[in-house]
């Protein structure tokens, strides 16, 4: 029954940092053709961001705790990607040069994306 929780933890986790990395990139491409100003898209990409690592963090430490090693030695190059970032104050969008790194911003969010979906289906089996 415990190793059922587990699934189910890590799998709405999971499936939840991926709606945020969707929402993150929707609020991208809406700014890229100009739907939105760069002052609303960096407010709302910087509102879900730090929740993100959190959740991630969260995520790789339950694992080690359970000690599924697989899922945590998978979910943690993408933790230390993450810690990087912050600890070099990299991991908020600047709001003056939004358009200068829209596209890096964008490559960055395809390729937590495209991770995120291969610990997705390492969850599922």
């Amino acid at each position: 029954m415990g190793i059922l929780w587990l699934w189910l933890f890590s799998f709405f986790v999971i499936l939840g940092l991926l709606c945020a990395l969707v929402f993150q990139l929707v609020c991208l491409v809406d700014l890229e053709s100009d739907y939105i100003n760069p002052y609303d898209s960096a407010s709302r990409i910087n509102k879900v961001v730090l929740p993100e690592f959190i959740a991630q963090g969260f995520l790789c430490f339950f694992f080690l705790l359970t000690g599924n090693w697989v899922m945590f030695l998978t979910s943690l190059p993408y933790l230390c990607y993450n810690v990087r970032l912050y600890m070099q104050q990299q991991h908020l969008v600047d709001v003056t040069e939004i358009y200068n790194q829209l596209r890096w911003e964008k490559k960055q969010r395809l390729f937590k994306i495209a991770y995120l979906l291969v610990l997705f289906f390492l969850s599922l089996f």
